[in-house]
Parts: structure tokens; sequence; C-alpha cells
């Protein structure tokens, strides 16, 4: 079988990459550690190969070209690939070896990466993790298309699809009040029903967690949902300072209340809360690596949650 020479480089196609991530020549040099005038040949010479123009240039911005910005989407793909074949090349050796690329939801990670990267690069000091934080749908996406190896997210999303998973740990909620609120007068469990009538902040629109809050606040006719941010830290803060109340997981409890100025009471038996879990593609070559580090990750969810 005779394979026909392609008109670019691997190399090339990162540069692009970076110029259309960065929009401009010169970040994306910086960002690439080369020389601005040696990307910049590089991406011309790839047009000129393809005859096709990526980008269009100006004296203030760089913008890609309809066309271009199909490429730049196929050239992701393409290295996306490459990295995740470098992977598997040398994890055939050593499972326990190579990068390995780990999605977090914004809600868990301030939380339990800053317990954890220490402990997982004493246990696995062969591996090179890479983290990525963002919301349930973008890290299913970046999962389906081979840019992540695995994600922690909270297995009650319906952004999930067909994945794989190892439990970590049950992540439940307790009711944050600031302590002149009148539900701070006593500290014994509550149940959901004692949101009716509340002023309930939540999360913006995209974050699990506000959307499995909005259901427990569906037990409680009356409660008045009200969103309020993206960050679960602005949102502890507003709620110690006097605007409504919230319900803050168990795992981010210890940080969000280290100065006492949140009243946390737990809820009764089969209280409300997520189960959190490390998920990857069904199949996926580094699924053993990912199994090995499942339990160290599962140790630190305890811990956290133990300490509220």
């Amino acid at each position: 079988m005779r394979y026909a020479s392609l008109p670019f480089t691997l190399r090339q196609l990162q540069y692009v990459v970076a110029v259309a991530e960065h929009r401009s020549f010169r970040k994306a040099a910086q960002a690439c550690a080369v020389s601005q005038p040696a990307l910049s040949a590089q991406v011309a010479q790839l047009e000129q190969a393809l005859g096709v123009r990526v980008f269009d240039r100006d004296s203030t911005h760089v913008q890609a070209t309809v066309a271009g910005a199909s490429f730049v989407e196929g050239a992701r793909q393409v290295l996306a690939g490459a990295q995740a074949l470098s992977g598997e090349c040398q994890r055939g050796e050593d499972p326990l070896s190579g990068p390995i690329r780990l999605g977090v939801i914004p809600t868990v990670g301030p939380y339990l990466l800053p317990e954890v990267v220490g402990s997982l690069h004493l246990a696995f000091p062969r591996l090179r993790f890479t983290w990525v934080e963002d919301r349930t749908a973008a890290l299913m996406r970046q999962l389906s298309e081979g840019h992540l190896d695995g994600a922690v997210v909270a297995l009650e999303s319906e952004d999930l699809g067909d994945v794989q998973s190892f439990v970590l740990g049950r992540d439940p909620f307790f009711l944050a009040t600031s302590a002149q609120h009148e539900l701070a007068a006593a500290t014994s469990a509550v149940s959901p029903q004692v949101l009716a009538g509340q002023q309930v902040l939540v999360l913006a629109e995209g974050h699990c967690l506000g959307d499995q809050v909005a259901e427990v606040c569906d037990r409680a006719p009356g409660a008045e949902l009200e969103v309020q941010t993206t960050s679960l830290s602005t949102l502890a803060q507003m709620v110690a300072g006097g605007t409504g109340v919230t319900l803050l997981p168990a795992l981010a409890a210890g940080l969000e209340n280290r100065t006492g100025s949140l009243h946390l009471r737990p809820f009764r038996p089969r209280a409300p809360g997520r189960t959190l879990a490390l998920v990857w593609k069904k199949g996926a070559a580094g699924q053993a690596a990912l199994r090995a580090l499942a339990p160290t990750l599962r140790g630190a969810v305890s811990r956290l949650c133990g300490r509220s």
C-alpha cells in the first residue's frame, strides 16, 4: 500500500492551533517557545502547501478564515490523537508512565486538587499529570474527542453519556446560612422542607451542582431560587454576608467556612448530596492507570468530606 506525503507536519499544526488560540503570532510564538519569524514562516509554508489562507492578518489582530477555522478544528483533533498515541505507546511498556490528562468540575477542583496532587506525584512518579477545570458538558466533550483520559465529576449529572466510572465517594450537602440567620438558632439536622419560603442561592446554569440544588428545592414548595454566580466561593461569601441561604457540599465546607462565618447544619438521613466519580470512555487505553490512581482520589474525597 502506498501512502502520499502530507503537506504539513505536526509541529506546523501546533503552531496553527497556537495562533488560533492566542489570536496573535507573537503570543503564539512565546507559548511555543520559538521565535516569531520562525513560527510565521512555518504557518506561511503550511498555507502555501494547502493552497488555503488559514488566517487573515492586519496590524491589530489575527482571525481565522472560514476555511481556516475548519482546518484549526481538524488540527486540534489530529494533535489530540497524536498525544494519545504517544501516551499509549509509553503505557504499552508501563501503564503507569507517560502523560495523563484529567478533567475536574469547578465545584470539586479547588478543594480536591490541593489535597491530592502531591500524593499522586509521589505514588505515580512516572505519570505526567495535566489537569483541566471545566463544566461537566465541556469535560465530557473533551473526553469523547480524546483530549482527556478521565474526569472527576458528579454521577448525577445528565451530561455524562456512556462512560465507565470508579466511585470516589458520597458528598453530602449542608444547609449553609449566616451566623445571624433565623435558621442558625439550632444545630440539629434539618429536612429539605426547611427551605420553603427561603431565598436559596444557586450557581449559574451549566453547573451541575446548581441543578442538583434546584432538585432539592423542588421538595420545598415556596423556596425561591436565585441564580447568583459561577463561583462556589462567591456564593458562600454572599450567604455569610446575609444574602439568602445555600446548600454547600461537604467537600467544600472546610475551605469555604475556614473563618467560621457560615453556620452549617446537616440534613437528616438520606440527605441530599452528590456522588463523585472518576469517569472515562469505555475501552480507553489509559484505564489501567486511571483505575490505579482512583483509590488515591477516593481517599482524598473521604478525608475532605470527613472534616466538615
